[in-house]
């Protein structure tokens, strides 16, 4: 069940979410995040699971150096690749801190992000209620997250599709239909929801999708979870490393204030 079209080994986080980062998608998603927080000279920004820093020199850019920049993340090897990154930028403070019950005061931010941690966290309501606490009044909350329901992956056998979405959804991520949640979660914490951006990124060479989403190495769990037999998975991975490829996913940026 390999192929040379699949990663054999999983990459460490750091990487992981560094080559994202580097990716048109990424690039395109991001950049359009940084536009919706509409971050003002001065301004105090807070990146909530700011993991190794990949966006923390961008926000003190947009701070300027009147401004702050704040990474929090609960993961202390992310801590230490953020504060490497962004040693000699005197504006940006790195700290240890859980989304549920973050270490800053109330009303220490003019903005805040979170970008696809909210998927993973074990309570995004409560995540939710403490980023509002730390934001000022008339502050501004942008977040990014997929619906993993809505992974879909052309394959001969649509039975197939359906089950390899429905194990990323069910078993591999914590909260797969967060993204269309959020606005709904957003309002019920206090906040109003101006804006929801749905971005729909487009796969069609399946290396480049293998390196978002793991293909073989979450088709081995889709087998050992019984979403697959061996037989199944094999004639699953070869028709994608043969081709054509197509693979899409929603993901949302939504605007809180």
């Amino acid at each position: 069940m390999s192929s040379s079209a699949f990663e054999a080994t999983t990459p460490d986080r750091v990487s992981y979410l560094d080559r994202l980062a580097v990716t048109d998608l990424g690039r395109s998603y991001k950049r359009r995040m940084l536009d919706e927080l509409d971050v003002r000279a001065g301004q105090t920004v807070m990146d909530v699971g700011c993991g190794p820093g990949t966006d923390l020199a961008s926000l003190a850019e947009a701070v300027t150096p009147d401004g702050a920049v704040i990474g929090v993340d609960r993961d202390q090897k992310m801590i230490d690749a953020a504060r490497e990154r962004i040693a000699g930028r005197p504006t940006v403070n790195i700290c240890l801190g859980d989304a549920h019950d973050l270490p800053l005061a109330d009303g220490t931010a003019d903005r805040a992000r979170t970008d696809r941690v909210l998927q993973h966290v074990a309570d995004p309501v409560r995540a939710l209620d403490e980023m509002r606490r730390v934001l000022r009044p008339g502050g501004r909350l942008v977040m990014g997250e997929p619906d993993w329901n809505t992974l879909a992956i052309d394959h001969p056998d649509d039975d197939l599709s359906l089950a390899y979405t429905r194990h990323v959804a069910e078993k591999v991520i914590k909260n797969a239909g967060i993204g269309r949640r959020l606005a709904r979660l957003a309002t019920d914490a206090g906040f109003s929801v101006p804006t929801v951006i749905p971005v729909t990124p487009v796969f069609r060479d399946v290396q480049a999708a293998d390196k978002v989403l793991g293909l073989q190495r979450t088709t081995q769990r889709a087998v050992a979870a019984g979403y697959f037999t061996a037989e199944q998975a094999r004639h699953w991975l070869d028709h994608l490393a043969r081709g054509p490829f197509l693979a899409a996913v929603t993901f949302y940026i939504v605007v809180a204030e």
